[in-house]
């Protein structure tokens, strides 16, 4: 029998705002463990929330660049449960009336060709738990409270999902659109980003959908994919060997590629849910949502059209460009510095991301100046560095963002403009090679390669190609 995989996923994204979504405490990452808390936050008895407004505008940023409805009139909703990780026991959300409606994202459909749109069920505010850390050398927990009231949203998907690759797919649409809002700096890595999977099966041809389960806070999209596929494959396993699949939650451990049962899975009367007492609706009016739109930035696509478009681009580059905002910002800048777009795009997608590659740094941890990549270009361009030189000011540049034209000076790279120089030196060489000569005279392009090697290397490759070229040419004769 074949199975049909169905997935929707819970998208959850740390807001980038400065302070928390009830209190002003510090939303920075890292820090001591439990100084970035209030009384608010840590749930103390008598203690009253008070809505960040800068978490309203980003949701409703989000809800319009994913297409959805803004719900005028909404409020918070009182979540309860007790999580150790979360001090008051309940957790300050929207269940009945979320800011953001009925949206979608587009992505590739894997299954039948062509394009298809994951519908967005839902997007709403709530406040993040703590953080429990498992000491192995103690055997206990100690709990860190400091992410307690940063602002998240809750981007909730509609089961249109039929494969790993659509949900990795869906997963990385959403973070672009997020970063290109300024919304979320979506550090996967540190949490800011992250997935609940839900996975069922069904039989091919079947309109009924199988029992789900879920997968919580899973960072990374290779972990995503992997997920996905391991779980559908488990509920198939089953299902062949005349077992039932149970609705529970489940804790993924990419390492060991497998996941493990944490508990039966929740429905929403199980929190006992009801409109949070300390809070009012919030009221949003017409020009309030309109002026957001107005002033939502270029978003991915639209960015990508317009490389495509006005650069002369192809969609595989736009498409890489876009990927990151710290890819399109630094091409943005590199572009108006160096009038040249294929050139700027080129390095990019070359020389710097094998850097990043190399020394496993995502594109946001780049710490250099945006003006630097543009500055090196022109200065190819300009002949005052060679190629092979600008690769190694590049480098620098990466590695201690220095100035290039002041690393290059420093450094005595600059390529040598006296022709007389240049001669004298292309002379040496054909004088010490005169095998090489007199094989290239004999019509052996080879020979005449090595003999333009050596020029290079003599001259530190601080000469123009096309110079020694020419020179070479003329004294062999």
């Amino acid at each position: 029998m074949d199975f049909v995989t169905v997935c929707g996923l819970e998208v959850h994204t740390e807001l980038a705002t400065k302070t928390k979504i009830f209190c002003n405490c510090s939303t920075e990452f890292g820090g001591e463990p439990n100084t970035h808390v209030c009384e608010i936050c840590s749930g103390m008895p008598g203690t009253l929330p008070v809505v960040n407004k800068r978490v309203v505008e980003f949701a409703v940023r989000t809800g319009l660049a994913l297409n959805c409805e803004i719900t005028r009139y909404n409020k918070f909703d009182r979540k309860n449960y007790f999580y150790p990780d979360l001090p008051k026991a309940y957790q300050i959300s929207q269940l009945y009336l979320p800011i953001c409606r009925n949206g979608w994202v587009e992505i590739n459909d894997s299954i039948n060709g062509g394009k298809k749109k994951v519908r967005i069920h839902e997007i709403h505010m709530e406040e993040d738990a703590g953080k429990l850390v498992h000491d192995e050398w103690t055997d206990s927990t100690l709990v860190n409270y400091n992410r307690c009231g940063v602002p998240l949203l809750e981007i909730v998907s509609e089961p249109d999902i039929a494969s790993a690759d659509e949900a990795v797919e869906y997963v990385e649409k959403l973070r672009a659109i997020l970063q290109f809002c300024g919304v979320s700096d979506c550090k996967m890595q540190e949490g800011s980003l992250r997935a609940d999977v839900n996975v069922s099966v069904m039989p091919k041809g079947s309109t009924e959908y199988g029992t789900r389960t879920e997968m919580k806070n899973i960072n990374s999209f290779r972990a995503i994919h992997n997920a996905v596929e391991a779980e559908a494959q488990r509920q198939i396993e089953l299902i062949e060997d005349g077992e039932k699949v149970v609705q529970q939650t489940r804790r993924w451990d990419d390492g060991k590629g497998t996941s493990y049962a944490m508990r039966s899975k929740e429905d929403a009367q199980d929190y006992k849910y009801f409109p949070e007492p300390d809070l009012p609706p919030i009221q949003l009016s017409d020009e309030y949502i309109q002026e957001i739109k107005d002033n939502l930035p270029e978003l991915p696509e639209e960015k990508k059209a317009r490389y495509v478009g006005e650069y002369g681009l192809t969609d595989y580059d736009a498409k890489i460009l876009c990927s990151d905002k710290a890819f399109a910002n630094l091409f943005d800048t590199t572009v108006q510095i160096t009038n040249s777009p294929k050139d700027s795009a080129h390095w990019i997608m070359g020389d710097l991301m094998k850097l990043l590659n190399d020394t496993q740094t995502l594109p946001e941890n780049m710490c250099f100046r945006q003006e630097s990549l543009g500055e090196i270009i022109n200065l190819v361009a300009g002949n005052k560095i060679s190629r092979d030189t600008a690769k190694k000011v590049l480098t620098a540049v990466f590695n201690d963002d220095v100035i290039p034209a002041d690393y290059v000076k420093a450094n005595n790279m600059e390529m040598v403009s006296d022709t007389g120089a240049i001669k004298a030196i292309v002379e040496d060489v054909v004088a010490a090679n005169p095998k090489a000569v007199e094989e290239y005279r004999d019509g052996k392009e080879k020979s005449f390669n090595f003999l333009t090697g050596q020029c290079m290397r003599a001259l530190k490759g601080k000469a123009p190609a096309s110079e020694v070229t020419k020179l070479l040419k003329e004294i062999i004769g």
